[in-house]
């Protein structure tokens, strides 16, 4: 898919469709008015006639333009003028691209991005109409003999920009394609089945990414060096399972020598079943996406390389599954952590903050910047929050505040929540230094509270993504999310 900055009157643009706002009220963008005059004033009088009235999400195709150099226009209403902002806009965007990608085109120019949004410059309009782009265009068709749906026509899409914003413009589609395309692998790795994305296969997509970056490498340990790093707690969960565990280190190293890296940790549990303390069979299926953490971790080391940002990020993966047989780990179990300290394991289904307290361990050895784990981690969270917005709990206000503003600016949002020390009391043992559950209540926050024993005064952030890394229903499937806002939040440190 090609993206070009398209400059000029839209009346001397040639493509197969013009995709022009209209508002409602009779006010005519400059795109529409250009179009208008030129055409004789096909637009106003659809507009007269009532063919489309301009209101949020409303759209007509015309077909008939006579000599202009449009094949087609598809009007799109953007609703009231003076109500124009970035989220009608995004819908109203979103709206025409999911046309355009069901269409016969080759190609369109998306005359959206030229019309001003009080809250989204010429930038931000140019990236997200790529990323919703590539979100409405993306099929999943590799486990199908016949894929049936097959990828839309639209070859080229052009960004109308003023000439001022053609700068802007121009970052916007290089910064939006590099994300969409995290998005979509994290999206792909998902939507595998587990016994196809196991944890070697991870390993062979982390070495693929490095493979294309010379400032990326990659380190995969086994079964044995894991025994040898002590990593007791992530030992414990796989060990039910007949697939070898791996962790995966992918280092980018595009900043200065020796100055401290970002640590992404990334869950990676390509199939939890919940171990002894099984979980109900209804939508079990969906715990193939136990590893979105593991893909957004990936898809951001691919993106970062792929930009080729002035900034040093690490990404550590702890892969493996989470099965019942005669050798798994029983509720009441203690092991002793990489860090030395003990966990009595009372639930078996709170695997993930196990291999996770062990990555946090060794991630610490980077002396990070700044600390971040992403994970599929509480059911809690997806009760609290829905799926709307990602959990973030801390100990840091700054960097808490950095992933918010990144989230709310890539439209990728993020709530936080408490982190006070009353919560882990909650997650005492009397047998252990620390159980893996405190019960029903806040569960999102105590699951918080086990991981942040093991960070010590770095600043850290833990995501937890189990509400928004992936659709249920028709539209079931991965969403790539928080890619958009660590992409965000690393742009911005540069």
């Amino acid at each position: 898919m090609q993206f070009q900055v398209k400059t000029g009157a839209a009346s001397q643009q040639r493509t197969a469709c013009a995709i022009v706002p209209v508002f409602s009220g009779g006010d005519l963008p400059s795109a529409a008015s250009s179009l208008d005059k030129a055409g004789g004033g096909l637009i106003s009088r659809a507009i007269r006639n009532k063919d489309i009235k301009g209101e949020l999400g409303d759209m007509l195709l015309l077909t008939h333009t006579g000599e202009l150099p449009c094949q087609r226009i598809l009007l799109v209403g953007l609703g009231p003028k003076a109500k124009l902002d970035r989220r009608a806009w995004r819908k109203a965007v979103r709206t025409a691209l999911a046309t355009v990608a069901r269409g016969k085109y080759g190609d369109a120019i998306l005359h959206l991005t030229s019309e001003p949004v009080g809250d989204a410059d010429a930038y931000r309009r140019a990236r997200l109409a790529v990323e919703i782009w590539h979100d409405v265009s993306y099929r999943f068709t590799t486990m199908k003999s016949e894929p049936g749906d097959t990828a839309p026509a639209l070859k080229e899409l052009g960004i109308a920009a003023a000439g001022r914003d053609v700068r802007g413009a121009r970052r916007g589609i290089e910064h939006g394609a590099a994300i969409a395309h995290a998005v979509a692998l994290a999206k792909d790795l998902g939507n595998l089945p587990p016994n196809v994305c196991t944890p070697s296969y991870l390993v062979e997509r982390a070495r693929g990414i490095a493979k294309r970056a010379s400032t990326l490498t990659v380190k995969a340990l086994g079964l044995a060096e894991i025994r040898k790093l002590r990593m007791g707690a992530f030992l414990a969960v796989t060990q039910g399972s007949a697939e070898p565990p791996r962790f995966i280190v992918l280092q980018y190293r595009g900043g200065r020598t020796g100055a401290p890296p970002v640590v992404l940790v990334g869950k990676g549990i390509t199939f939890d079943s919940g171990g002894i303390s099984i979980k109900p069979a209804g939508a079990m299926d969906e715990m193939k996406y136990d590893m979105c953490g593991a893909a957004t971790v990936l898809g951001v080391l691919q993106a970062v390389a792929e930009l080729k940002l002035p900034i040093n990020v690490t990404g550590v993966v702890p892969t493996c599954e989470n099965l019942p047989s005669g050798t798994a780990t029983r509720p009441s179990d203690i092991v002793k952590t990489m860090s030395g300290q003990t966990v009595e394991i009372l639930n078996t289904d709170a695997e993930g903050r196990l291999i996770l307290c062990d990555a946090i361990t060794y991630a610490l050895r980077f002396k990070p910047a700044a600390l971040i784990d992403i994970a599929t981690l509480t059911g809690a969270c997806l009760v609290a929050l829905g799926r709307v917005r990602s959990g973030l709990l801390g100990n840091s206000d700054k960097l808490a505040d950095d992933l918010l503003a990144a989230g709310q600016a890539a439209d990728d949002r993020a709530w936080r929540l408490p982190l006070d020390d009353d919560y882990a009391e909650l997650i005492k043992s009397p047998f252990a230094d620390v159980a893996n559950v405190g019960g029903r209540d806040a569960g999102t926050i105590t699951a918080a509270s086990f991981l942040a024993r093991f960070v010590g005064k770095t600043d850290w952030a833990h995501l937890d993504i189990a509400g928004t890394a992936w659709n249920q229903g028709s539209n079931k499937g991965g969403t790539g999310r928080p890619i958009p806002l660590l992409m965000e939040y690393l742009l911005h440190r540069k």
